[in-house]
């Protein structure tokens, strides 16, 4: 575990507090985390800093004085499961005075409502208000008193954080935090602020210690992680400056808006062996009246040829996030993403029904007016044809062999080995076949797919 406070006058980040003298090690936590990667992230700083104060980890609820819940706003089912877990920790907060704090997106976003209407809440704290949690979960084990730290930073980028990551194979690390896009269906720049990055040198020191530790790939973050600057670094040139890493076989990054991609950055991805050749492109509709109602900033048409510069650059697998049943969509404009999808022909695409975000522009500005039976059936549609052109694409490698990063065994056999090809396609295939480790590289013969997995023997070990 590494802290750093040597640059306490830095105005893109803040020192870490000195630990309590108060917080005994006996105080046990156990975290939960919802959402996305940088959820995942954000819960190893969380990690870090309780550790740092003299919280003891655990890894069930029923061994720990107090529960956090790492919350996602995006998504109507996000807050659901959050309310669901609520619910079931009260029998414990009665029984023995379990401390339950709600940390994240869904802190920020419904503060007061939480505080108000869930009696069960000790501890409310947003994404950038992590620093004060160790000293507010002593306040709540010690005294009961409830406390809330929800406010937004312009400069808190915890860089001078090292998270404490459990074994693996893939670190995620992120360069960048909040968002100024404003897509009106989007609660981002309200419950994460606004864009502000990191230093290059923290993010290239913490890529240095992952290898060192034996993390073989890793994937920076950001809200909009292409939007990346810093004084003279843009994203292009902090994504060579990690590839460049020595020891890292693999770089990813996600997620990018469609709006941020200048040559230099598809130049790096197309050139640098480091980097994976596939780019997550989210889109989210194909019709041009719903982009601009979305806040999009693109065309449908300035979107292909986006599509088709990468295209020109080599075989550079592509993934997408498709909403389906944004206010006052129509028949003819969902067929517009409908056939979007037919033409780019993506590797993946995570297709959602459109889930009113409290505070958001669309909540304010427009009536979510398509019915939830209609969103159902766009989405069921979306989904046959995504799966039918990620079967095609699978099978066409029946036959060839594949370059996998091993990353531990299948999840659904502990006698097979599963890992992901460059372009982000699971692979499995039987332990009997060969001596490999979790980080190895290795290339697979392919047998056999899914729309979802290819399945196959082990050609030879690489490194």
């Amino acid at each position: 575990m590494l802290i750093q406070i040597d640059r306490p006058n830095s105005r893109h980040s803040l020192p870490c507090p000195e630990p309590s003298s108060e917080a005994p090690a006996s105080y046990s936590v156990y975290i939960e985390t919802f959402g996305c990667q940088m959820n995942e992230y954000d819960t190893e700083i969380v990690r870090t800093l309780l550790k740092h104060h003299g919280f003891r980890m655990v890894e069930c609820s029923e061994e720990a004085d107090a529960v956090l819940l790492n919350t996602c706003a995006i998504r109507e089912n996000a807050h659901n499961r959050v309310y669901g877990h609520l619910a079931m920790y009260k029998p414990l907060k009665e029984q023995r005075g379990l401390v339950v704090g709600v940390l994240g997106c869904m802190a920020q976003n419904l503060k007061q409502e939480l505080m108000t209407a869930q009696p069960i809440i000790d501890v409310l704290v947003g994404p950038d208000a992590y620093r004060r949690l160790p000293g507010l979960l002593i306040q709540a084990l010690q005294t009961n008193q409830r406390g809330m730290a929800v406010d937004l930073s312009e400069y808190e980028t915890y860089d001078q954080i090292m998270p404490e990551r459990r074994d693996g194979v893939n670190a995620w690390v992120a360069v960048m935090r909040g968002c100024d896009n404003f897509c009106t269906f989007c609660v981002v720049p309200y419950t994460r602020g606004r864009e502000r990055s990191r230093d290059p040198r923290s993010v290239l020191e913490e890529v240095h210690q992952l290898v060192e530790q034996g993390y073989r790939q890793v994937t920076l973050l950001g809200q909009n992680v292409n939007s990346y600057r810093f004084a003279d670094w843009d994203f292009a040139r902090l994504l060579a400056a990690v590839a460049d890493v020595p020891g890292l076989v693999r770089v990813r990054f996600t997620s990018p808006h469609p709006k941020d991609f200048p040559p230099a950055l598809l130049d790096v991805l197309a050139g640098h062996p480091t980097v994976c050749k596939q780019i997550h492109l989210p889109v989210q509709s194909g019709n041009d009246r719903i982009l601009q109602l979305m806040g999009r900033s693109y065309t449908r048409a300035s979107y292909m040829t986006l599509v088709e510069a990468i295209r020109r650059r080599g075989p550079i697998a592509l993934s997408t996030d498709i909403i389906c049943g944004f206010c006052s969509e129509g028949d003819e404009e969902y067929a517009d993403t409908y056939r979007l999808v037919q033409d780019v022909e993506f590797q993946n695409a995570f297709i959602f029904k459109y889930s009113q975000r409290r505070h958001t522009i669309a909540a304010r500005k427009y009536l979510d007016d398509v019915p939830e039976s209609v969103k159902t059936e766009r989405v069921a549609r979306l989904l046959e044809l995504q799966k039918a052109i990620s079967l095609k694409k699978n099978r066409a490698l029946i036959g060839s062999t594949v370059e996998v990063l091993v990353e531990g065994e299948a999840k659904k056999s502990h006698d097979q080995w599963m890992g992901h090809t460059e372009s982000n396609t699971t692979v499995v295939w039987a332990k009997d076949d060969g001596s490999v480790s979790p980080g190895d590289l290795v290339t697979v013969a392919i047998d056999d797919a899914s729309h979802s997995t290819l399945f196959g023997h082990l050609h030879r070990r690489n490194v």
